[in-house]
């Protein structure tokens, strides 16, 4: 999927749009998303040494997730209702681009149970784990 499918499935509008592009296949989506240099986030985090937040971080790999919940989300949106176990390993900073693959653990509706890792170039950056509720808009 590219952009423009995945805007039908989530909510989320530039600036804030974190997914590239994603596939989904066996019950995971793996998506990537490039920093580029002018995000608003990068701004001020670090003046002269830019890395991406690690709230940033878990942001993208959470919306990459939120794509498996399309069946259930209809009319919904999925908020994000916990972070657990989450780690950074290595920065990421403009410039890269970061894969994120993200499957759903467990199911209790409205509650969804996930979990993520982002990794740049094979080289792990972020993992966690994370649950969402879909709630009526």
């Amino acid at each position: 999927m590219k952009r423009d499918e995945i805007e039908k499935i989530l909510p989320h509008r530039a600036p804030m749009l974190l997914v590239d592009e994603t596939e989904l296949s066996e019950g995971q989506a793996v998506g990537r998303y490039t920093v580029k240099g002018d995000k608003f986030f990068l701004q001020g985090h670090f003046p002269g040494n830019p890395v991406v937040p690690g709230v940033m971080l878990c942001e993208m790999m959470a919306q990459n997730c939120a794509v498996l919940l399309a069946d259930a989300a209809d009319g919904k949106t999925p908020m994000f209702t916990s972070l657990d176990k989450v780690r950074f390993k290595h920065p990421v900073r403009p410039g890269d681009t970061v894969e994120f693959t993200c499957t759903i653990t467990r199911a209790k509706a409205p509650f969804y149970f996930a979990e993520g890792r982002g990794c740049v170039n094979g080289k792990l950056c972020v993992q966690g784990e994370f649950s969402f509720a879909l709630v009526k808009e």
